[in-house]
């Protein structure tokens, strides 16, 4: 891609195996800077080892995606850090069993659960770019991804909650678009379909990736990788005439 060598990146949600780990190490491959942060700072240093031994370059660093000082602290560090930032992905989410297990219908939903995915999902993106967004237009441009997800296209009957902060996630990109656009600031969002992280592949069956597969229209259902790709290009001058769009990358799973 071109135009992303030397700039700095912060992946929010950097966790191995997952879209936000294979993210970091993309666009460490494109010769960026970058941060991979995630509330499990152990987690994330798993990714940048794996960055530095290819000999890229990035550092770890914790963070609680829920707590604004925690975000603004950790976009600080990453100027501090490197000197910039240019490119921010907001990807952090939680799918604990505790938290999206418990994400029933809007009937029955606990209302810890619709709050605490309400904060991860909506609230901690909006503190990310509300540090990010000034210092990006302040130097004259970069680009900001937020990760939706293809449930909001779909209508799921149950995840009511997690389905509303990625609904939400819609009307604060496009504003934040609108806001940092004519500064050279770029806001979109991926909208990722099934995916087989680490997780999916620990805790699914074949008999249920079969099932998946038959939703979407590919060979193959998705990898953390086809994210990453999708970001490294928005943040790239490839994608510079790319703002506040929702970017479906789900195989074929959904039409807009």
């Amino acid at each position: 891609m071109r135009g992303l060598k030397d700039k700095v990146a912060l992946v929010a949600g950097a966790a191995p195996g997952n879209i936000g780990g294979a993210t970091a190490i993309r666009l460490a491959e494109e010769g960026m800077l970058v941060v991979a942060a995630d509330l499990n700072q152990a987690a994330a240093q798993t990714v940048v080892d794996d960055i530095t031994a290819a000999g890229g370059t990035a550092v770890a660093q914790g963070f609680d995606i829920t707590n604004e000082e925690s975000y603004r602290d950790l976009i600080t560090f990453t100027v501090d850090r490197f000197g910039g930032l240019y490119g921010l992905f907001n990807v952090a989410a939680d799918l604990s069993p505790r938290n999206i297990g418990r994400d029933s219908d809007v009937t029955s939903v606990p209302v810890d659960v619709w709050k605490h995915t309400i904060d991860v999902t909506l609230t901690g993106y909006m503190y990310g770019i509300r540090y990010a967004l000034p210092i990006m237009m302040k130097n004259g441009g970069g680009s900001i991804v937020n990760t939706m997800s293809s449930a909001v296209w779909l209508g799921e009957p149950e995840r009511v909650a997690y389905q509303a902060a990625k609904s939400g996630l819609i009307g604060l990109t496009r504003h934040t678009a609108t806001l940092g656009g004519r500064h050279g600031v770029r806001t979109n969002l991926v909208s990722p379909g099934v995916v087989l992280t680490g997780a999916a592949l620990e805790t699914t069956t074949e008999e249920f990736r079969g099932q998946m597969l038959a939703t979407v229209r590919s060979p193959r259902l998705g990898k953390p990788e086809d994210l990453a790709a999708m970001v490294a290009f928005l943040f790239s001058d490839d994608g510079a005439y790319i703002n506040g769009q929702s970017l479906l990358v789900d195989g074929g799973a959904s039409f807009t």
